[in-house]
């Protein structure tokens, strides 16, 4: 076992059952796999809620956030928006892509260490503010997630027309004009509310009168990613940049982004440890 809850495994093994499946299907175009596999995949978003739902209980009425609940917050958000990807849009690789993520977010949320929890202080209306701030940003960081993984289908799915290499998972993905055209509103949801995450995070050191927090190494790729973002969106609106250039914009602005979460645990900010 890897936990030593024996449904939290369950969901974990029945997680991975899953996305074989949608290998299956994107390999060769197996739609019974497909069948098969959202099938599990809806009993894993099921599941998933569920534990959500328990979560929301147990933390209401204590101000603490813990990098486990937010990793799983995230990890739910990107199955439920893979759903609505698969109705929106006829891309089985992105919603493929978006679960492996999903996948290797909520694996990760189970051999967290348990010390690795993140305070949100009482700080009245300051931590009210921060609360939102991390909603915006869990939100954020879903949305910017599947924009990253659309400019990476984009320079792939580039570089094989351009080699001329065509292949059976090239016909699982979008055009290249629709890719980076999703990238772009998609991508433009996630930034808008990455600003405002940290609008509102802001808003609660300074309230706190604790501002020097906004030097944290977190705090200072996350504006960095912001202005990468807002360069790629202005660059995208002006037709400026082909869509290998909008692409890279698009990877690096999430590079950023992941690589602040990681240095957290170094970070002062929400007291990480």
């Amino acid at each position: 076992m890897i936990t030593q809850d024996w449904l939290t495994d369950a969901v974990l093994y029945i997680y991975a059952l899953s996305l074989l499946f949608f290998v299956s299907d994107a390999a060769s175009g197996n739609p019974r796999a497909k069948k098969t596999g959202t099938g599990l995949l809806v009993f894993v978003w099921i599941l998933q809620g569920g534990f959500l739902l328990s979560f929301l209980i147990e933390r209401f009425s204590v101000p603490l956030l813990t990098t486990k609940d937010y990793l799983f917050f995230v990890s739910w958000m990107l199955v439920s928006v893979s759903f609505i990807l698969n109705r929106l849009i006829r891309a089985e690789l992105l919603v493929l892509l978006v679960n492996v993520v999903g996948f290797a977010v909520f694996a990760l949320n189970l051999i967290q260490r348990p010390k690795h929890t993140a305070a949100l202080e009482p700080w009245e209306v300051a931590r009210k503010l921060l609360i939102m701030h991390v909603s915006l940003i869990t939100l954020s960081f879903a949305l910017l997630t599947i924009a990253a993984l659309l400019g990476a289908m984009y320079l792939f799915l580039h570089r094989k027309l351009k080699t001329k290499k065509w292949t059976h998972v090239m016909r699982k993905m979008p055009s290249l004009e629709s890719i980076d055209s999703y990238a772009f509103r998609i991508g433009a949801i996630g930034v808008l509310l990455l600003l405002l995450s940290l609008s509102t995070g802001t808003a609660a050191l300074i309230l706190d009168h604790d501002p020097g927090k906004l030097l944290d190494g977190r705090v200072i790729l996350s504006f960095l990613a912001g202005l990468v973002y807002i360069f790629y969106l202005l660059r995208k609106m002006s037709s400026k940049d082909d869509g290998m250039k909008l692409a890279i914009w698009n990877l690096l602005g999430y590079v950023l982004l992941v690589i602040g979460f990681f240095i957290g645990s170094a970070s002062s900010f929400h007291q990480v440890v």
